[in-house]
């Protein structure tokens, strides 16, 4: 009885082990191997917040300042690049535990998606071509320029209050070379104050009153300093026309045919869109300014220090960014709405902007 027992039992243990033929389990994929609390970090380059190695790692301002405070949660993580629309709806959608790249806390962002404190403040920045090449088009154009024609106006003026005061005194006892009607004499008058100033004297009008020649001896004296300072007026009208660029200010995005760029889906496109100006957006800071480089853009709107970054390095010479900034930036770790995690890292941000190695950090990406 113990022998069959024996012989049962063991026929059954052989049953129980697959046999040799079987297919082996499937490959676990990467995910998979990825413990349920490792952190989906989400990122976009945009230096000098986000710079890739040449190896393909991550380095920068904010993945510096996400190195510090990830130590505090003692979490593990891996990075996974998104474009910024998605990086912004996977973050939304809780796909990416967080977001750390350049990322504008805004109203209609906060509506979808939660902020960290901010770690950063700045604003939107307008870079310009560095220098404009003289040409005779351009000295063309400055001659039809607003400064130009203002100039122009304001001596035009001055010939004709001098003229009429000419007119005034000379009308009735010199007839003959300030007489006849009302705008004959006036332009009468108006002639001879213009080759007054200009020290050509054709001789063929000349007061003979004693108000007439009291204006004209002041006149000449006067139109030697008119001429000087309107000579330099001119002639910067045209210098700043051919070397300045067509935008110097934020008014000027207004203007029509001044052609701006900008990065899709950002806060400055949200800006130009605000201010109502034509603009044409593309798909990285890097293509806009390359536009820009090129001659297709009159300028380039975006993050301030990414410009300055980007111009300092890669576009050296052919861009500028101009010193007044628009729009106050502040840049934030953006986490899915309600998460848990808002909290913790929120206190490290504000504990890792206060040591002094974020100064060595902003620093070394930004210079002095």
């Amino acid at each position: 009885m113990v022998l069959l027992l024996s012989l049962l039992l063991g026929a059954a243990s052989l049953q129980a082990v697959p046999p040799a033929s079987s297919a082996p389990a499937a490959v676990a994929s990467a995910d998979t191997l990825i413990s349920a609390d490792t952190l989906i970090v989400g990122t976009k380059e945009a230096p000098p917040f986000v710079v890739r190695r040449a190896d393909g790692s991550w380095e920068g301002i904010s993945i510096d300042l996400w190195t510090a405070i990830s130590a505090e949660l003692d979490r593990p993580y891996r990075f996974v690049e998104r474009d910024l629309a998605a990086l912004l709806d996977e973050v939304a959608a809780g796909s990416l535990d967080v977001a750390v790249a350049a990322l504008t806390i805004t109203a209609d962002r906060e509506a979808v998606l939660d902020f960290t404190h901010p770690f950063f403040i700045s604003g939107l920045g307008i870079a310009v071509p560095a220098q404009q090449e003289a040409s005779w088009l351009a000295t063309l154009r400055g001659f039809f320029s607003l400064d130009f024609l203002k100039v122009v106006a304001a001596l035009g003026v001055v010939l004709l209050l001098v003229g009429l005061l000419v007119w005034a005194f000379e009308r009735r006892q010199n007839p003959e070379q300030f007489g006849g009607s009302v705008p004959s004499g006036i332009a009468s008058g108006f002639w001879w104050s213009a080759v007054t100033m200009t020290t050509v004297g054709y001789g063929d009008k000349a007061p003979v009153t004693l108000g007439g020649r009291l204006v004209g001896l002041v006149w000449m004296f006067a139109a030697i300093l008119i001429i000087s300072s309107f000579t330099a007026a001119i002639a910067s009208s045209l210098t700043v026309q051919q070397f300045a660029s067509a935008v110097e200010a934020e008014d000027d995005l207004r203007r029509p045919r001044i052609r701006v760029g900008t990065v899709t889906a950002s806060a400055s496109a949200d800006y130009l869109q605000t201010m109502r100006a034509d603009f044409a957006t593309f798909t990285t800071v890097e293509e806009a300014l390359q536009a820009l480089d090129a001659g297709t853009l009159d300028a380039v709107v975006h993050d301030a220090p990414i410009l300055q970054y980007l111009i300092r390095t890669t576009f050296q010479g052919g861009a500028r960014v101009l010193p007044e900034q628009i729009q106050t930036q502040t840049y934030g770790l953006a986490v899915p709405p309600e998460s848990p995690l808002r909290e913790p890292l929120s206190r490290a941000v504000l504990d890792a902007v206060v040591q002094p190695t974020w100064i060595n950090t902003l620093t070394q990406y930004l210079g002095d």
